[in-house]
């Protein structure tokens, strides 16, 4: 993972104490500023229930409480441990060790490639660590510690991570590469497409890393009372996840990782899909409460003092971690490893990290040189044939996993849903509010003033003269608006009222973890998080912008909209609140949240996909519920944005009502303004 390099990562504090010479902030860091601002008071909520817990009974009932709490935020975990079916492909012997290659199935035909460093000297049953290497490419093969581990008497499993060595989910023989990126694009794309299931993709990296123990406790030459984690970076993470989870881990490590939410948010942002459950925030939930829910087992929080999270947010966390762990009298089993360096420097720490395994799980508090241990040649280490699960072993993916996941617990509608439960679905999804807007309007400007996110910069224009006139909002990304000018000023001129409405949170950029997934990746994790939907707040947006025109003393009853791209589905989600919106027309937009999990890939989903929406409806329930009122499709999508043809869009519904259209429009072509 890598620190994002864009103006709105900047701190709150460093835009707020710019002073004269400070930049103006763009619509994204006026997003990122009310949902920080959120954040903060949903954090203040949590160290207040917190600063209540004085008793390792209340610490009890706490965890019991929180670990529930996160099983519903991720979805659950698989409820059937099916047969891991492992077998061993090979091995080789080293000094003190041999390693093993092993592959099992966590789901069936979902394959995880290990190696299993064994101990050659001494007599087993032996401990063991489960290893959730960090994010990279080489996955497996980029570990340093198993040949230590065994060397010290401790058996280590290091498995490939999903999305990582062996186990590239897009994985193109021509390229010899992932199609989506680096290990942090794949984990996002996998977290794009859970998420209108309702659920988030850490439940399938848990899951991973879970049958992992299972696999451990199988083997004859492991004490299966004597299970260790170890992970950094996205492996600490899991690791993190695993051991609040599992209290089979007796002990574990967690590296590059442990922070708190107020630190990440401050300064580097959200980094990874994995790290970030929709709705943890605002659960009341912070990234040391993953620790806190193992107390009292032992546990090592490791820090790198350059690291990119903060090196003040690990030791906050250490902090009130080593308050918890004192309410059980173990202030001693709970530990912050220290080093210099950067992200994921281990080595000058690898000595004191295998004598916290070998100390807790081993009863030894030898403290071993760590010794830079590399396989004989990279491919040694290869489980498959080919190098790659997907090429060698024709196994599932895990968007085929979450697809049949959907067919269970998000099926597709099959009547009409009612207007009223689905406006009430819309704000329990989207979080959408209509909160009062006000209109204040200069000579072709305009604010639209009310939204908890802030006030929104408009256009008005055709107000003078002329009696009472039919309104347009017409609303897409402000160059959208910019390039359709002349027709929108042409339309003002001939008599109507037409107001153009930017999409919130338009202007700046952040770092790309994929590029098919744009640019509102991390922003959107850093909403959901929250428990904010930047969709609802767009909803919002178009609602408000309708009252305010439907309440002028110049315009007729009701007001068309005009939605372009990301701005459609917000529009469409509007029309179902307000039947205001006479008339809508949505131009090259997604045509169904269903395309997000039945196909492979997608592209630039993050700025529309609400969380858990399929379980309530899809936008065609939303289009169909129009009723009498006009929607036109032009350029309708699926989920790379290709434009579907008029028989691809008409097979969307059960019955196409009259009043839906679909049309077509050249890249060149003019909008089919009214």
């Amino acid at each position: 993972m890598k620190i994002r390099t864009f103006a709105a990562g900047l701190s709150l504090l460093a835009l707020l104490a710019g002073g004269a010479h400070a930049a103006e902030p763009t619509g994204r860091d006026q997003l990122i500023r009310y949902i920080d601002g959120l954040a903060d008071s949903q954090l203040k909520a949590r160290e207040a229930e917190l600063a209540a817990v004085d008793t390792s009974a209340k610490m009890d009932a706490r965890k019991a409480k929180l670990r529930q709490t996160i099983l519903d935020l991720i979805g659950g975990l698989p409820a059937e441990r099916t047969p891991l079916k492992a077998r061993m492909t090979g091995g080789y012997q080293a000094d003190g060790y041999r390693v093993e290659k092993v592959v099992y199935e966590s789901l069936p035909g979902y394959f995880v490639t290990a190696n299993v460093y064994v101990p050659t000297a001494g007599k087993g049953p032996f401990p063991a660590v489960l290893i959730t290497p960090g994010h990279s490419p080489d996955g497996k093969a980029g570990d340093r510690f198993g040949g230590n581990l065994a060397k010290a008497g401790i058996l280590a499993l290091i498995y490939d991570e999903i999305g990582m060595g062996e186990r590239l989910q897009h994985y193109d023989p021509e390229l010899g590469e992932s199609k989506v990126g680096r290990p942090t694009g794949e984990h996002s794309m996998a977290y794009w497409q859970t998420v209108p299931v309702g659920d988030h993709v850490s439940r399938y990296f848990i899951w991973d890393a879970m049958r992992g123990l299972d696999y451990l406790q199988a083997r004859a030459d492991v004490d299966g009372a004597r299970l260790g984690a170890l992970g950094c970076s996205g492996g600490g993470t899991v690791t993190a996840f695993l051991t609040a989870l599992d209290e089979r881990v007796k002990a574990a490590a967690s590296a590059c990782y442990v922070n708190t939410f107020r630190h990440v948010l401050a300064g580097p942002g959200p980094q990874e899909a994995e790290q970030s459950p929709p709705g943890f925030i605002a659960a009341g939930l912070d990234v040391p409460d993953w620790v806190e829910l193992a107390a009292p087992r032992p546990y090592a929080i490791v820090s790198t003092e350059a690291d990119f999270f903060p090196f003040e947010g690990a030791r906050t966390a250490y902090e009130e971690a080593r308050r918890i762990w004192g309410l059980y009298g173990a202030q001693d089993r709970i530990s912050w490893i220290t080093g210099p360096g950067g992200h994921g420097n281990l080595a000058p720490v690898g000595d004191k990290i295998v004598g916290f395994f070998s100390r807790w799980l081993n009863n030894d508090t030898t403290l071993r040189p760590f010794v830079d241990i590399r396989p004989p040649r990279p491919e040694d280490n290869l489980v498959t044939a080919t190098g790659q699960v997907s090429t060698a072993l024709k196994g599932v993916t895990l968007q085929q996993v979450n697809q049949a996941r959907a067919a269970k617990v998000a099926p597709a509608a099959k009547t009409a849903i009612p207007l009223d439960r689905l406006r009430a679905d819309i704000r329990a999804v989207t979080n959408a509010r209509t909160p009062a807007i006000k209109l204040s309007a200069g000579q072709g400007t305009c604010v639209l003033s009310g939204s908890p996110a802030g006030d929104l910069h408009c256009r008005l224009t055709g107000t003078q003269g002329g009696g009472r006139k039919r309104a347009l909002l017409i609303t897409g990304r402000p160059e959208q608006l910019a390039a359709a000018r002349a027709q929108t000023d042409a339309l003002a001129a001939n008599g109507w009222l037409v107001m153009e409405l930017p999409a919130r949170g338009s202007g700046g950029t952040e770092e790309i973890k994929s590029a098919l997934l744009g640019d509102w990746n991390l922003l959107s994790l850093r909403a959901m998080l929250a428990g904010e939907s930047v969709l609802g707040l767009r909803t919002d947006d178009v609602t408000g912008a309708v009252a305010v025109l439907s309440q002028r003393d110049d315009v007729q009853s009701g007001v068309a909209v005009y939605a372009l791209g990301a701005m459609a589905p917000a529009a469409l989600h509007a029309a179902v609140l307000d039947e205001r919106i006479t008339s809508l027309t949505l131009d090259g937009a997604l045509a169904s949240y269903r395309f997000a999990v039945d196909r492979p890939i997608q592209r630039d989903l993050p700025e529309v996909l609400p969380f858990g929406v399929l379980r309530k409806y899809d936008l065609i329930d939303l289009t169909t519920s129009l009723g009498s009122r006009p929607v036109t499709w032009i350029n309708p999508e699926n989920g790379v944005g290709e434009t579907l043809r008029q028989g691809q869009f008409e097979a969307l519904f059960r019955a196409k009502p009259a009043t839906v259209r679909w049309a077509s429009r050249g890249a060149r072509d003019p909008l089919v303004l009214p």
